[in-house]
């Protein structure tokens, strides 16, 4: 079986090269990049399985690297952060990022997050073993097939939105917590920034309609099972 394979890209060459050293001891293969232009190349080079892209880095910074990166993938790609500033975690999320560190960060934790993204992306499971298409309105689950179709198009989803979308479709109707879409989509056991699940909650909106998914304010979220008016 060969290693997962990780592109760093990270202007820092301190923490450039601790990162890649930690993850090759924990039986990874890494790719590095110093700046933006040169992480796009090896990402085009390289098609890794995942990316962790720093946000400030040199020619390309890495907000714009993630959207480069997802205009021709749907690889996981995690944002690392100087500042755990709203905005900055906002906006990567916003571009396309399934997840985000701040620095100095806990490599036990990046190892986590990086190996719970990987599940994720290779074995998005349905709410059932072996069950049919689901129906909600003008949408359509293929929980086997891993596939969502809104008035017959196909949606193209990342792995996160997908195995967002499986976990409402479980319980249609029913509102989930922040906390509990963290748990059961993120893999977070330890608690987790519940931005994280608002942005993609809004990304997964604009692709299966803006009122499917509906906000329980001072709740959380549900699935809207019937037609949306």
């Amino acid at each position: 079986m060969s290693k997962p394979h990780v592109l760093v890209v990270e202007d820092d060459e301190v923490i450039r090269e601790a990162t890649q050293l930690n993850l090759e001891r924990d039986g990874f293969r890494v790719s590095t990049a110093a700046d933006g232009e040169a992480g796009l190349a090896a990402f085009r080079g390289e098609r890794p399985d995942v990316a962790l892209l720093d946000v400030m880095l040199p020619l390309m910074n890495g907000i714009s690297l993630c959207r480069r990166i997802r205009a021709e993938s749907l690889i996981p790609v995690i944002m690392v952060s100087a500042r755990d500033d709203p905005i900055d975690i906002v906006v990567g999320l916003e571009a396309g990022a399934d997840d985000y560190v701040t620095k100095p960060f806990d490599t036990v934790v990046l190892l986590a997050r990086i190996r719970a993204l990987l599940r994720r992306a290779q074995r998005t499971a349905g709410p059932d073993e072996e069950s049919g298409p689901l129906r909600f309105g003008d949408l359509e689950i293929d929980p086997d097939g891993v596939q969502v179709r809104r008035s017959g198009e196909l949606l193209a989803l990342t792995p996160t939105e997908m195995k967002l979308l499986l976990r409402f479709a479980e319980s249609p109707g029913t509102v989930l917590s922040r906390d509990t879409l963290l748990e059961g989509v993120w893999e977070y056991a330890w608690g987790g920034d519940t931005r994280v699940v608002d942005v993609h909650v809004q990304r997964l909106r604009n692709k299966v309609g803006p009122g499917r998914i509906e906000t329980v304010r001072g709740f959380g979220y549900k699935l809207r099972p019937g037609p949306v008016g």
